[in-house]
């Protein structure tokens, strides 16, 4: 049987997936900006045995409702937010195995400066860093950034294409293996013949300059990646090591998930170079009876507005300018194709602001999986078997409440079924996906490391 692995999947702010939760008197969100709770969480999880904390970002405010970002600062969906990077070192210090993938947008992060922040948290955290690449899909983030407006979608995968060879390059080829010599009766810390200057001259970029960085554990950290456009998977099956998915029916998935392992194959690669994750939101108990309690208990709190404000932003439409039943027009999109043609395959083709809020029962366009333990532990495992997921990234609800009910009560079932590990392997976090800590010699990435004479 497939090995489930977990991730939570959490933003440095108030309301991350699920709009209006953070209402629930019980919930702790509103407290991260205070480091104790995220060190708290990232311990609760390592008991959990969580494969790691998976942090979300966004470069940018939600203004597509309306036109402003009036609702969403009212409603607190995804603002304020803060940087996710900040939050690692301080749960890495209390945590030993646990993984942290974070979320950079690399159309604004020059690869430079990036590639050294990246190999500075592999250092910190003893080789337990991820990296979620994105390429962003606000417009509000452009114009943050002094742009007029976003690049197409596709020219933005093109872009990313180049950044990737750049930040390769700075991890893998600039610094030997042996350069770094450490010898104080010689006064030799590392060999200057072993540390080379990349040169690039690119259509995006121009680069000349060493890594200022010397090699980090796993060099080059996990890759993650989202994209489930045509072009999106193109790019996942280049680059990526785990790759997130999300969708309400298993063939659906299953698709997504063949098509992405046939182009890693495709490129080189081998289908079990790319772990995928599917996002999952849960809410359980001991009894069907207690987790439709709870799950009642939370939809009092959930925001129709709120979850408009983010539906809006990650659709790219405007759900202000049409009546409740009146059918949306979607036409060709900016921001995340992929939800596009996931709300037209669940909805239907003339779907309307009323269907959807109807999908949102807690605040998301990701219906949630409600049940006893027994049951959900069951759905995840058939999940795995049937549509090839590994693993799954799992939403917040009502925080910690919610990761502390699938640590005690989905676990141990899961455990007992031998679905899920009972300990942590040794190593970095590409050692315990990979079993090596490295990027394999089939990947893209290891091409550009220089070659023994």
């Amino acid at each position: 049987m497939r090995e489930i692995r977990f991730n939570a999947f959490d933003m440095n702010t108030v309301g991350h997936i699920q709009q209006g939760l953070w209402r629930h008197p019980r919930d702790q969100s509103y407290r991260y900006h205070d480091i104790t709770y995220w060190m708290d969480y990232a311990k609760r999880l390592e008991e959990g045995l969580f494969d790691g904390i998976f942090l979300a970002d966004v470069s940018g405010v939600y203004d597509v409702l309306g036109a402003s970002a009036d609702a969403a600062i009212r409603g607190a969906v995804q603002v304020p937010v803060n940087d996710p990077m900040m939050l690692v070192p301080a749960m890495a210090a209390v945590t030993t195995h646990l993984g942290f993938g974070v979320t950079a947008n690399l159309t604004y992060e020059p690869p430079f400066l990036f590639a050294r922040r990246l190999s500075t948290l592999d250092h910190l955290t003893q080789g337990r860093i991820g990296w979620n690449i994105v390429t962003g899909y606000l417009d509000s983030a452009a114009r943050a950034n002094g742009l007029a407006g976003q690049m197409a979608h596709d020219d933005r995968y093109d872009l990313a294409d180049e950044y990737m060879e750049i930040v390769y390059r700075l991890w893998e080829e600039s610094w030997e293996d042996d350069a770094v010599v450490f010898d104080r009766d010689a006064g030799l810390y590392a060999d200057a013949a072993k540390v080379h200057k990349i040169h690039h001259h690119g259509r995006q970029y121009r680069l000349e300059a060493m890594h200022l960085s010397a090699p980090s554990p796993q060099r080059t950290p996990v890759l993650y990646q989202a994209g489930s456009s045509p072009r999106g998977r193109k790019f996942a099956a280049t680059h990526a090591e785990c790759v997130f998915v999300n969708g309400q029916k298993i063939d659906g998935v299953k698709a997504i998930v063949e098509d992405i392992r046939a182009k890693a194959v495709e490129a080189g690669r081998e289908p079990d170079d790319i772990k995928m994750f599917m996002g999952a939101t849960i809410v359980t108990g001991r009894t069907e009876a207690e987790a439709r309690e709870k799950f009642e208990d939370y939809r009092r709190y959930v925001s129709s507005e709120a979850a408009l404000v983010h539906a809006a932003a990650s659709l790219g439409i405007d759900f202000s300018k049409y009546d409740p039943d009146e059918p949306i027009e979607t036409g060709k999109s900016n921001a995340i194709t992929s939800n596009v043609e996931a709300i037209t395959r669940a909805a239907g083709p003339q779907w309307t602001r009323r269907k959807l809020l109807q999908q949102m029962v807690l605040g998301s366009r990701q219906a949630p999986m409600v049940g006893a333990a027994d049951d959900i532990a069951g759905q995840l495992i058939a999940w795995s078997e049937q549509a090839g997921i590994d693993g799954f990234n799992l939403s917040r609800t009502v925080v910690p409440e919610c990761f502390d009910d699938i640590i005690d009560l989905i676990v141990p079932i899961l455990q007992e079924r031998q679905a899920y590990k009972t300990h942590y392997a040794e190593g970095p976090m590409r050692q315990k996906l990979f079993g090596t800590p490295r990027l394999p010699d089939r990947h893209v990435g290891a091409s550009h490391r220089r070659k023994a004479p």
